[in-house]
C-alpha cells in the first residue's frame, strides 16, 4: 500500500496576492492498494472509497471524482487508459471544502501524485507541479500543498506554442465525459510553467485558521474583486511583500514588522494569544450571523509525501 499525504495551504498572504503561499498541518490522505478479490469490473479499473470533510457531496464515480480525473488526465498523457486492474484508493480528508484552505489545489496535487505512482512514470515534482498547474491555475496554493513550507511563486513567460498549451481550457484538459477508449492522448504540460521558491518561515508562527460554516468557490471569491485598482495601492502592497517576506522568517519574530507587512489594499490580521485572537474574530462574524471554527495550525514543511506501507 502506498500513502499519498497533502497538506491544506492557505494563499494571498498579506499583499501577496497570487505570489505566497503556505502550507499548513491539515491534511488530505489517499491510502492507494491492489485488492485481488476487488471486482474485475469497477470502471477505469478504479474503486473510490471516502470519509471525512465532504462525505455527503463528494462524488465517487472516478470519471466525475476531481481526484481520479486528474489521475486520469496524468495516466492518458502517457499513454495509459486506466487504472492498474482491481486498485482501491481511500481517500481521507480533513480539508473542509471551499473554505480558503486549498481543498481543490491539494486535490489536484493528490491526483497528479496519484497518476504518477500507479502509472509508474518517474515525474519529478517540477514536473508534478506542471500538470497540477494545467488544472488548478493559481501556483501559490498548489506549490503550497507540493513543496511544503512558505513558498514564493510566479507564472514564466513561456514560448508562444507553450503558452498555447498552457492556457488550453480546463474543460479540454478534463473533459466532462471520460471513457476507456478515448483516442488522442490530451494535450501534455509544457516545461517550467512556474518558478518557485521555499522561504524561512519562524517555528514560532502559527496560523489562527478561522472555517466558516457555508462554502465559497475560488470563482466565486474572485467574482466579487475590483477589476482595476488605482496605483498608489498597487505600490502599497509592492512596498510590503520584500518586508513580509523577511518578517516572517526572523527568528524571533517582530510583531510590529508582520503587522506593518501584513497590510493589504488588494483585497481589502497577529501575537500568542492565538484562542483571544479567534474568538475576537469569530465574535465579530456571529455579528453577521455568520457562525465559524477555528484551529491552530502550523507550516507543514513537507509538502505532497509519498509513504510505501
Amino acid at each position: 500500500m502506498k500513502i499519498i499525504k497533502i497538506p491544506c495551504s492557505s494563499a494571498n498572504i498579506g499583499p501577496g496576492f497570487d505570489v505566497l503561499g503556505l502550507a499548513l498541518t491539515m491534511y488530505l490522505e489517499l491510502h492507494v492498494f491492489i485488492h485481488p478479490s476487488w471486482p474485475q469490473s469497477a470502471p477505469f479499473n478504479v474503486t473510490l472509497e471516502y470519509e471525512g470533510e465532504g462525505e455527503e457531496e463528494v462524488d465517487l464515480r472516478p470519471d466525475q471524482n476531481l481526484i481520479t480525473r486528474v489521475a486520469l488526465y496524468v495516466l492518458r498523457c502517457h499513454g495509459q487508459a486506466t487504472f492498474p486492474a482491481q486498485t482501491v484508493v481511500k481517500v481521507i480528508n480533513n480539508i473542509p471544502l471551499g473554505r480558503g484552505l486549498g481543498s481543490s489545489g491539494a486535490a489536484v496535487v493528490a491526483g497528479v501524485t496519484l497518476g504518477n505512482e500507479v502509472g509508474k512514470l518517474g515525474l519529478s515534482k517540477l514536473h508534478i507541479l506542471d500538470y497540477a498547474l494545467m488544472v488548478e491555475r493559481h501556483p501559490d496554493n498548489v506549490a503550497a500543498a507540493l513543496f511544503g513550507g512558505f513558498v514564493v511563486t510566479f507564472l514564466n513567460e513561456l514560448k508562444p506554442e507553450d503558452m498555447a498549451r498552457r492556457d488550453i481550457p480546463k474543460s479540454e484538459i478534463l473533459p466532462e465525459k471520460i471513457h476507456e477508449e478515448m483516442g488522442a492522448e490530451p494535450a501534455k504540460p509544457p516545461s517550467g510553467i512556474a518558478h518557485y521558491r521555499k522561504l524561512p518561515f519562524a517555528r514560532e508562527i502559527k496560523a489562527v485558521t478561522i472555517i466558516p460554516n457555508f462554502e465559497v468557490s475560488t470563482a466565486q471569491a474572485r467574482a466579487v474583486l475590483p477589476k482595476e485598482h488605482i496605483m498608489k495601492d498597487i505600490v502599497f502592497n509592492f512596498q510590503r511583500i520584500p518586508l513580509l517576506t523577511i518578517a516572517l522568517g526572523e527568528s524571533p519574530p517582530n510583531p510590529t514588522d508582520i503587522y506593518q507587512a501584513m497590510q493589504d489594499r488588494i483585497l481589502a490580521l497577529a501575537t500568542h494569544n492565538f484562542e483571544k485572537i479567534a474568538h475576537a474574530i469569530i465574535d465579530e462574524f456571529k455579528k453577521e450571523n455568520i457562525v465559524c471554527d477555528w484551529k491552530l495550525l502550523q507550516p507543514a514543511e513537507d509538502g505532497a509525501t509519498v509513504i510505501e506501507c
